[in-house]
């Protein structure tokens, strides 16, 4: 994968922030996606093995996790990593 982003004749070096964090549009879909998908994921493992997490009072923790927490978490970041990088 190439770090380099082509801007009318000149190169840009894109660091791994950059990469990570700088939001666009697509990447805003993507986390959105990935928000719901790991929503519907947790809701169908509970569904499937609902017998199995009423015997041991559990519930299915890595989707959910995913969903509540890391999702969030990153879009708050990359938020306040865009905010930065476009007003500097």
């Amino acid at each position: 994968m190439d770090n380099n982003e082509s801007t009318g004749g000149e190169t840009v070096q894109r660091s791994r922030a950059d990469r990570l964090f700088l939001l666009s549009w697509k990447r805003v879909l993507l986390i959105i996606a990935a928000w719901v998908v790991s929503i519907l994921l947790h809701n169908a493992i509970y569904g499937l093995f609902i017998d199995y997490f009423r015997r041991t009072g559990g519930d299915e923790p890595v989707f959910f996790l995913l969903a509540v927490i890391v999702i969030p978490l990153y879009f708050i970041i990359s938020i306040v990593y865009t905010v930065i990088k476009k007003l500097r």
